[in-house]
């Protein structure tokens, strides 16, 4: 219980510190409500970072609070400007994708390392909300991942099928337009991708993980299942209309051009893929696919399949 109050407490210096370093000269009751204790706690801390050679200065009057002295400088040795700024264009672009308490902090923590810190680049990752229930799917998952402990919950293939899953929580990744799961199943000692907007009913469960998980391990053995899986080459006879739209949407490159300005474009993808499957789809008449067969007959059966279901209807 000590060791925790403890812990407690120097996290609450730390983000004292650097919440000075950003405001500059706060009140006692502003510090008070910011980290819910009480102004002789926040008295008892300034104190405490004070002994502790942090120089916080106390003004008195109307217009007082605590300060930290201009002078003070914290260490940037092992980082320039360009590298504190880079890593807040980062921090700034996480921060529209979910939010997050610990980002906020991590972020006015460097803000306070370099408060002049601008960058000509910005990262607006709004788009990685995927919906409302995301970002609080996200947190949990986290929380599993920092305590290390097993998440339970329903998860629906692409099959429509919903089974529940228990596995152990690795990483958090968004990769081809969703969020994914990095995670463990003991009982098969392997690991997959799960996308997160298909779990649901998401716990925690007191079982703690198996064994340790090196993310950059995990990751290198999933990139080279998915060097495994089947790549195909797939040519498209487009109309001049969607050029710009190819460049956009599909990694590939254009190998023939004519007159009348249909080019031929060509891609690698991998044979299961949904994304560059519906962009084809998307496309509709300014789009036909000429390689492989497999694919033509694939696309012809779907467009027969539609097309019976608005007859029906």
């Amino acid at each position: 219980m000590h060791e925790s109050w403890c812990i407690v407490k120097i996290e609450r210096l730390l983000a004292i510190t650097n919440y000075l370093l950003v405001n500059k000269r706060v009140t006692a009751q502003m510090l008070a409500e910011r980290f819910q204790v009480s102004t002789r706690t926040i008295m008892r801390d300034i104190n405490t970072l004070t002994l502790a050679g942090i120089p916080v200065v106390t003004y008195y009057g109307s217009e007082g609070g605590y300060e930290i002295l201009e002078s003070f400088k914290l260490d940037r040795q092992l980082l320039g400007e360009n590298n504190l700024s880079y890593i807040i264009t980062a921090l700034q672009g996480l921060q529209t994708a979910f939010d997050n308490d610990e980002l906020d902090e991590t972020l006015e923590m460097m803000q306070a390392i370099a408060p002049e810190s601008t960058s000509n680049i910005v990262l607006d990752l709004g788009v990685l909300r995927e919906n409302s229930t995301s970002n609080d799917k996200l947190i949990l998952l986290q929380r599993a991942i920092s305590i290390r402990k097993k998440v339970v919950f329903f998860y629906t293939n692409t099959n429509n099928e919903t089974k529940e899953h228990k596995v152990e929580a690795v990483a958090i990744m968004y990769k081809w337009y969703s969020w994914y799961l990095i995670c463990y199943y003991p009982k098969y000692d392997d690991y997959r991708m799960l996308k997160v907007v298909r779990m649901k009913n998401i716990s925690i469960s007191e079982e703690s993980n198996s064994k340790l998980h090196s993310v950059s391990e995990v990751k290198r053995r999933l990139e080279l299942s998915e060097y495994r899986e089947k790549i195909i080459c797939v040519k498209l006879l487009c109309q001049k209309s969607i050029r710009t739209k190819c460049e956009e949407y599909l990694n590939g490159a254009i190998i023939e051009e004519y007159e009348d300005g249909q080019f031929i474009y060509e891609i690698y993808v991998p044979e299961n893929e949904h994304f560059w499957y519906s962009t084809v789809l998307a496309f509709s008449n300014q789009a036909r696919v000429i390689e492989p067969p497999e694919l033509i007959e694939r696309i012809c059966l779907h467009s027969n399949q539609i097309l019976e279901q608005y007859k029906e209807g």
